[in-house]
């Protein structure tokens, strides 16, 4: 057995010697393997240029056949170069690498003296200590070319017909610009441009030395500047060139009908534009949305003689950039109805509305074959909505309270420019999808309306609707600033009133020491037994957007239980509650789902607290967005995770704001034992550096 596993290493030595003596050469080198710098081996018109002397590489292999794995196998490089000088003299360099691994890359940096705007050849072969590979450029392989540029391209040119450089203001935002930049360098093949400082992107004309031109669609007024630098087949970059352009403000709209008009009219006037005919089934004067500029709405019932139409079309041309909009107030959400739409021969180019799909109702808006739908219709809740198509890209867009939703969509619109409608939609022989709902402030714009403009458009401005500074009470009652609703106080509470400055305890040892008020001269007190403060009606309404600012100290650490500062009940239940839960040491808003007595309670946001809610006091907000459907509680301004909770149907409450108490079962409870202050009562939505405001002592700007 000894002597045949010694023949068995005998014979596989001598295999290993016989492997040996039967190298193969390495294998000719591809010309995807090698490169001149980091371009491409190319020749002829694909010949690489570069600025300087080149990093020549390839990647070269020994074949695995070999007496050792391919792993082990070393291989060097020999490059290969030459050109013709200017006396006609061919030039010729070679450099060979060290002997490295199979399979890695070798490089030769080129010496310099490599002569200017001459085309350089080049080629390499493999050699693994024994044998040569053929070269690169045998067979089917080729020589790799290159020219050394030594020349920087000269600066861009920049010419604009929509925004001339250093004009007056022109045109506006929403409307592209286009930009055509050209070089008098005939070897350009590239342009890095920036808008006012922002990332450098890359245009490349179609030949090298032609010009390129690029579009840019201003979103604010404002003094531009275009910086250009041209980059030449060798990667030079040109000085830069920098163009200043003038934006003005967008263009106003091409057709605006308010349908603010007088209650009677039979038809809608035109801020621009032409007169809009109303049907019978149009009544003026309708609610219109607090917070907006308009003064009243229309409202369509819903049958064949619920629309309104200026007979003529509003956007002259679908196939250009357009926009519509307007605010919308469905009466009901069962079933399609349409906003707007213009005739396209026997169907429309576009339309905004409603549409159901399996019984759930979305926002939509239909243009060139392409819907987009998003967004949460509710019946007698308002909404603005805005379509925009644009032409440059071809895309369409939804905005629904002027919130993007839904995704972009391609879109191809009908030539065709008929008649604009409002309430309907053409279909076949006649119009469908009649509006039911109150319509108010449609407006057309031939450009594109960005972003910013379209969050303006659906603003609400935040109305105050009531103001407590609770410094002084009056037969129990502590007076709304304004005049409006006060707070009656109930037993157990009281005014309690700060220093005078008539005397000062540090001097005057008869002076009896006073606690400063939370804030101003004045606060509530609440013994949290009994003691609270409420209006003689409902203040907010909670199936609408809402704001609720106080202040707030509580006389104990760690409550025995949890106690509420702010509630407003229905009929059964509270609509919300903002207590302080010892338990949890943190403010929290809790909601029931509906209003029934014993109706489950949720917790839908929560601020932790780390001194309980004592020391100087804390300022809390909440605010309801009925837009976007959220809630949020606000803790000194600011709002952190955890705090804001989705709210899709919040419902009407109808019952006093109380301050101090809550609903507890059959009757009230959760008596807060502290400190109220500064209560403030908004309906709408307030900014965030308008709630940061809230609790000073000062008013909100409402910035609109």
């Amino acid at each position: 057995m000894v002597a045949g596993c010694a023949a068995a290493a005998f014979v596989a030595g001598t295999s290993g010697v016989a492997a040996a003596v039967d190298n193969l050469p390495p294998k000719q080198p591809l010309v995807g393997d090698l490169k001149t710098d980091t371009k491409a081996c190319g020749a002829g018109d694909e010949k690489a240029y570069v600025g300087g002397s080149p990093v020549l590489s390839a990647v070269l292999y020994d074949p695995v056949e070999d007496d050792r794995p391919a792993e082990g196998n070393f291989v060097a490089a020999e490059f290969e170069a030459w050109w013709t000088g200017p006396d006609g003299v061919e030039q010729r360099r070679t450099y060979t690498t060290l002997r490295t691994t199979s399979g890695t890359t070798q490089w030769w940096r080129m010496p310099t003296g490599i002569p200017a705007n001459t085309v350089v050849s080049w080629h390499v072969r493999a050699f693994d200590g024994t044998a040569y590979s053929p070269w690169s450029s045998e067979g089917d392989g080729t020589v790799c070319e290159f020219v050394y540029d030594d020349e920087f391209p000269q600066k861009a040119t920049i010419q604009s017909p929509e925004y001339p450089q250093e004009t007056s203001w022109v045109d506006g935002v929403g409307v592209y610009g286009h930009f055509t930049l050209d070089s008098p360098s005939d070897d350009v093949v590239a342009y890095e441009y920036n808008f006012i400082g922002g990332v450098y992107r890359t245009a490349r004309p179609d030949r090298p030395g032609g010009s390129v031109t690029v579009s840019f669609l201003p979103e604010r007024a404002g003094v531009y500047v275009l910086s250009v630098h041209a980059v030449d087949r060798a990667g030079h970059r040109s000085a830069r060139s920098d163009y200043t352009f003038r934006v003005s403000e967008g263009r106003a709209p091409v057709a605006h009908w308010t349908l603010a008009d007088q209650a009677g009219s039979t038809s809608a006037g035109a801020e621009t534009g032409t007169a809009a005919r109303a049907g019978s089934g149009v009544t003026f004067g309708a609610q219109a949305p607090q917070g907006t500029a308009l003064a009243s709405t229309a409202r369509l019932d819903g049958s064949s003689h619920g629309y309104l139409t200026p007979d003529a079309p509003a956007v002259a041309d679908p196939r250009r950039t357009f926009a519509v909009g307007a605010w919308v107030r469905p009466a009901q959400t069962d079933r399609n109805m349409t906003v707007a739409s213009q005739d396209a021969g026997e169907s429309a180019s576009f339309a905004l509305g409603l549409r159901t799909r399996d019984g759930v109702p979305t926002w939509s808006f239909t243009v060139g074959g392409a819907q987009l739908t998003g967004g949460a219709p509710e019946t007698g809740e308002w909404a603005h909505l805005l379509g925009v198509y644009d032409a440059e890209t071809g895309r369409a867009r939804l905005y629904v309270n002027g919130h993007q939703t839904g995704t972009e969509a391609q879109a191809e619109p009908a030539a065709a420019a008929g008649a604009f409608q409002l309430g309907r939609v053409r279909g076949g022989q006649g119009y469908h999808d009649r509006w039911h709902g109150e319509l108010g402030d449609v407006r057309v714009h031939d450009r594109v309306v960005v972003p910013a403009e379209a969050t303006e458009l659906s603003a609400r401005k935040p109305r105050l609707l009531g103001h407590w500074s609770l410094e002084t009470a009056v037969d129990g009652t502590s007076p709304e600033l304004s005049g409006g609703t006060p707070l009656r106080l109930g037993p157990g509470a009281r005014i309690h009133r700060g220093p005078d400055g008539s005397c000062i305890p540090d001097i005057d040892p008869d002076c009896p020491p006073i606690p400063y008020a939370l804030v101003g001269d004045g606060h509530l007190t609440l013994d949290g037994e009994s003691a609270y403060a409420a209006t003689d009606g409902p203040v907010v309404d909670t199936s609408d957007s809402f704001t609720l600012g106080v202040v707030v100290r509580l006389a104990d650490a760690e409550p025995a239980h949890p106690m509420t500062v702010l509630s407003q009940a229905g009929e059964h239940t509270d609509a919300f509650k903002v207590r302080y839960e010892p338990s949890a040491h943190a403010w929290q808003l809790v909601m029931p789902q509906r209003d029934e007595q014993g109706a489950p309670e949720s917790v839908v946001a929560q601020v932790a607290m780390a001194d309980g809610g004592e020391g100087q006091g804390h300022r809390i907000a909440v605010v309801y967005d009925d837009a976007t459907d959220k809630i949020t509680l606000y803790l000194e301004g600011q709002a952190t995770i955890g705090s804001t909770a989705d709210l899709p149907d919040g419902w009407r409450s109808s019952g006093p704001l109380q301050v101090g108490r809550a609903h507890a079962g059959v009757g009230w409870g959760e008596y807060l034992r502290g400190d109220v202050d500064e209560l403030h009562a908004f309906s709408g939505v307030l900014a965030e550096h308008d709630i940061s405001q809230l609790g000073w002592g000062t008013e909100p700007c409402l910035c609109w």
